[in-house]
């Protein structure tokens, strides 16, 4: 990029550009009251006392005691002021101090998120053992995790907190399913949470895996006889900066985004307590609970990119970075294997009508007339999945698609899109939906318009990373030395590097943007019942779970299958014409040797240990 857009890489004007972001998030939170065109004093009295009659001089009693005669502007003022002597104000519903509440919250929070990043870990590492394993012993191609880890990568997060606190909790009471009054409490959540959470990072880090493991770094350390597991060491470790702004985003994100969880479990998490301060209009708890989010993703984002320059040592500074592998992505047939089925049963569910009731056929078991069952009305469950799928996958790959651009063309700017993401990272959804809402009012796209507000950040952020990598490797110095301009830096190098790792993590989310749509669609945010969107029937069958588990499986595995079909399609992508740079996109028909002849002659020629510019001295 040309150096006129890059900011200065001055600490002080990006601490201001953070503080600007923070402050119009505040600004915007604290009209919230008002933006959402409804009085505020209204709102306060429901929540207060729900069978008080409002009124007049009961709501102006309230206005009066909250101060909302003098306007937002002046209660903003009064917040500011009150937080500048270690006073963040009272609540509007319970008069109680907010200080206390938050920081209790939040530690309730932290603890839940420190035990669902370890889980997180430990099933990462179980997605890319297949891949740590062939690629270290150099038996043929890496494999690749597919289809398992999509499938409990899109599982929704209160589906599966419901079967854990329902099947492990209640019916085999092995743990207990609610409360938060000791370890054994953390575990359920720490699992519902860290599970699909590690299935994405898994994902990620096997997805940029088979190139670390075809630099010449790899095989001369195979020629030399270096123990495997420091190999497949060393191509983590290789991997790893790349992923790290998405790590930091995952810590924001399982404590502040853990809303479903912390109501299945009954705990008192943060995310908990800003989305009922949200929906009650309490800005008092509303504005600390985001603050002490906006902290945290400034604190979880700086971590991470100190962390990241740290494993890269010096080469991002002298440009020494070992230039990237693409290997080709090789055809596979696992597209049809979850394609066809998925768009059998759209088709399948297209031709039955998605409303008729039957009222004396409720919750029927599957069968010929209803292979899916039915619901709690008598509808026919695989008509509601069928129909469901036109709207919500619509509207999932037009999200997909805007958050993909928005992602990359922010990406190529890591100095702007930094403070923005950690920024837009720590509003949790329903919050955004709130706030989309209060702006364009409600309507059928009004889950798009918030789902979209915040869906680009981990774009940006995993582009932004492969970005300052690419920039700092050998080929594009020397590239840049025989005269290449930024546009051409920027089309054949840059883009090439950014563009499909991008697009498959892309992919890799896409069941989750429409889970997210269907979500707030029921929180009545946008479309309502009875439309058939797939998250509306599983938060309408969730009840029903225990007596018809036909009608919770039907749209949950629809999405398994979205996420396997997402992923394995993503596997082939790649930009038109480009041919990677490494060994393992060499191939008959180009004049030169197969991956394996390749491979094979350079191990056998290498005499001297080779280092990898990433690693650590003497080790590989």
């Amino acid at each position: 990029m040309p150096r006129h857009l890059r900011l200065t890489a001055l600490p002080g004007l990006a601490v201001l550009w953070r503080a600007v972001l923070a402050g119009g998030l505040l600004c915007a939170i604290g009209l919230l009251p008002w933006l959402s065109r409804t009085d505020p004093a209204l709102t306060v009295l429901k929540a207060r006392s729900a069978e008080r009659d409002p009124a007049p001089e009961v709501l102006d009693a309230i206005r009066d005691q909250l101060g909302l005669g003098a306007g937002p502007v002046h209660l903003l003022g009064q917040w500011l002021g009150g937080l500048a002597h270690g006073d963040a104000g009272h609540s509007w519903i319970s008069g109680a101090a907010v200080l206390p509440a938050v920081v209790q919250s939040l530690g309730a929070s932290l603890l839940l998120m420190g035990a669902a990043m370890a889980v997180a870990l430990v099933t990462a590492c179980a997605v890319c053992a297949r891949t740590l394993r062939r690629g270290a012993g150099r038996r043929g191609r890496p494999a690749r995790a597919g289809g398992a880890a999509a499938m409990v990568a899109s599982l929704p997060e209160f589906l599966t907190a419901s079967v854990l606190a329902t099947v492990v909790g209640v019916q085999l009471g092995w743990l207990p399913a609610l409360g938060w009054y000791g370890p054994k409490w953390l575990i359920l959540p720490a699992l519902a949470l860290g599970v699909p959470a590690g299935a994405l990072l898994g994902r990620l880090l096997d997805d940029a895996l088979p190139g670390a493991f075809a630099e010449p770094w790899a095989l001369a350390a195979t020629a030399r006889g270096i123990p495997e597991r420091r190999i497949a060491r060393q191509a983590v470790r290789r991997c790893f900066p790349g992923l790290l702004p998405n790590l930091g985003l995952f810590v924001v994100g399982l404590t502040g985004g853990a809303v479903a969880v912390e109501q299945i479990f009954d705990i008192p998490g943060l995310g908990r307590l800003t989305l009922q301060a949200a929906i009650a209009q309490d800005l008092p708890v509303l504005q600390a609970g985001t603050l002490a989010l906006l902290l945290l993703a400034a604190a979880a984002g700086g971590a991470a990119r100190g962390l990241a320059r740290l494993l890269l040592g010096p080469v991002l500074r002298d440009g020494a970075l070992q230039s990237p592998h693409r290997p080709r992505p090789g055809r596979s047939v696992m597209p049809l294997v979850y394609g066809v089925p998925l768009l059998a049963v759209i088709g399948a569910g297209l031709a039955r009508d998605p409303l008729a009731l039957d009222t004396a056929a409720r919750l029927r078991a599957p069968s010929w007339a209803h292979p899916f069952g039915t619901d709690a009305l008598g509808r026919d469950v695989l008509a509601r999945v069928g129909h469901g799928a036109l709207t919500t996958l619509a509207l999932a790959l037009a999200v997909s698609a805007a958050a993909l651009l928005i992602g990359v063309v922010l990406g190529l700017l890591p100095k702007v899109s930094g403070p923005a993401v950690d920024t837009v990272n720590a509003i949790p959804p329903v919050l955004a939906g709130l706030l989309v809402v209060g702006v364009a009012g409600s309507g059928p796209y009004t889950p798009a318009l918030a789902v979209a507000a915040v869906a680009w950040a981990p774009l940006a952020a995993h582009a932004g990373a492969l970005l300052t990598q690419e920039r700092a490797t050998t080929h594009l110095a020397a590239t840049r030395a025989l005269g290449a301009g930024p546009l051409h830096l920027l089309r054949h190098d840059l883009l090439p590097a950014v563009l499909p790792p991008v697009t498959r993590h892309a992919l890799l989310r896409l069941p989750a943007v429409a889970l997210a749509l269907a979500s707030l669609g029921f929180l009545g945010l946008g479309a309502q019942p009875p439309d058939p969107e797939w998250g509306l029937l599983l938060a309408e069958n969730l009840p029903y779970a225990e007596r018809a588990p036909w009608a919770v499986l039907a749209p949950a595995a629809a999405l398994a299958l979205l996420g396997a079909l997402a992923v394995s399609a993503a596997g082939g992508v790649r930009l038109p014409g480009r041919r990677g740079r490494g060994t393992a996109d060499l191939g008959p028909g180009n004049g030169r040797a197969r991956p394996e002849e390749h491979e094979a002659d350079e191990a056998s020629r290498v005499r001297k240990p080779v280092y990898a510019a990433s690693g650590p001295k003497g080790e590989v």
